[in-house]
């Protein structure tokens, strides 16, 4: 399954039913779940974003036409970031024709990183 992390905020629509925003998520995690996604965490935030939802979803496709979906409603408007775990980051790194860092080199490869 990929990962999406979205980042939400509320319109002026989705404002006046504030008092909604708990139930109207435990639907989406339910509609999600038909859809073959499934949410994994959802916070409310203060600052720039009103809320993060961590995603999991099938591939790209299903997570777009979802998300569209959601969007329709016109309560949130939001932006999505797919996410890569460690992983695929090495997959990524290897088709680049690059060897990941062992764990045991990392930490001098990064500038200032704590030594663990």
């Amino acid at each position: 399954m990929a990962t999406y992390i979205t980042l939400g905020k509320f319109t002026e629509q989705g404002m006046r039913g504030i008092q909604e925003t708990t139930s109207r998520a435990d639907a989406v995690r339910e509609q999600a779940k038909k859809a073959g996604l499934e949410m994994k965490a959802i916070y409310w935030t203060q600052g720039k974003y009103d809320m993060v939802v961590l995603w999991e979803a099938p591939d790209d496709k299903t997570y777009a036409s979802f998300g569209l979906k959601v969007a329709k409603a016109g309560n949130v408007r939001f932006q999505t970031m797919r996410a890569f775990d460690r992983d695929e980051m090495a997959d990524i790194l290897s088709k680049l024709g690059c060897e990941p860092a062992t764990d045991d080199e990392a930490p001098s490869r990064r500038h200032n990183a704590p030594s663990t």
